[in-house]
């Protein structure tokens, strides 16, 4: 069973900046990482053991190209990645 949930970013489509939230049910050690198409990490957004409660974490992808990324949320008891779409 999952100790968090991964909510969708806002905005998505975004031009610039877009918001990543999460909940954890209990303390866990967190990564939340971005990855271009291709799979290539892009950006660490957490590494941290984290208490339970609700986060909400800033992408900043301005000096990134347009296009589809994806953000993986990952704690000991597993992985959920979410698609989000940047503009310019």
């Amino acid at each position: 069973i999952m100790n968090f949930t991964l909510g969708d970013n806002a905005p998505n489509p975004f031009l610039s900046v877009t918001e990543i939230p999460y909940t954890l049910s209990e303390t866990a050690t967190v990564t939340l990482r971005v990855y271009d198409i291709t799979g290539r990490e892009v950006r660490e957004l957490v590494s941290d053991r984290q208490k339970s409660g609700s986060y909400s974490v800033t992408f900043d992808g301005s000096d990134l190209p347009a296009g589809a990324y994806f953000y993986k949320l990952r704690t000991p008891a597993g992985a959920q990645t979410k698609k989000m779409f940047l503009g310019h």
